[in-house]
């Protein structure tokens, strides 16, 4: 199969360097994972406290961290090269075995959250008489969302520096 218009724009913009410095050292990766998690947790908490609770005040911590979390998912999608985002074909054997591995680490790591989150709701409801149901939704929707985005964080955080980038450096 040869490849489309879109998957050679994609390939050429997941493999732009032009902010490769931002993400260049794993300590700079692991910086931008962990931004990016907090941005998620906040944004997925008050998109959680919007829905499912009163008043709309949360949908304003929404828009303010929306554009640095797209930014940064950028940015994290940049530095795996589009491990996740680009398609099979585009991708070279090695790719394509990181990209199982990763997504293969992230649903076990989800599956061990959604553990917790079951642990923890059977435990709320034994020891409470507070009905569960009112806290299962937004916590498997936080689950979902962790579920959604775990594969980029660990692709983010397992990246492996260029090795042009180790011969520049005189390493």
């Amino acid at each position: 199969m040869t490849a489309t218009r879109y998957d050679r724009q994609m390939y050429a913009l997941m493999n732009d360097r032009r902010a490769a410095a931002a993400y260049a050292t794993p300590a700079r990766r692991r910086l931008l994972v962990t931004v990016h998690v907090a941005l998620t947790a906040v944004g997925a908490g008050a998109w959680i406290a919007t829905v499912f609770g009163p008043g709309y005040g949360p949908a304003v911590a929404i828009a303010v961290v929306m554009l640095p979390w797209v930014v940064l998912t950028g940015m994290l999608n940049g530095s795996t090269r589009g491990l996740l985002e680009l398609r099979g074909r585009m991708l070279d054997e090695r790719q394509l075995v990181e990209r199982d591995r990763v997504r293969a680490l992230s649903h076990r790591i989800t599956l061990w959250l959604l553990v917790a989150a079951a642990a923890g709701a059977g435990t709320c409801s034994t020891l409470t008489d507070a009905p569960v149901r009112a806290a299962v939704t937004p916590v498997l929707v936080g689950v979902l969302v962790v579920h959604w985005i775990m594969p980029l964080w660990v692709a983010g955080l397992r990246v492996q520096d260029d090795l042009a980038d180790d011969v520049a450096d005189g390493s």
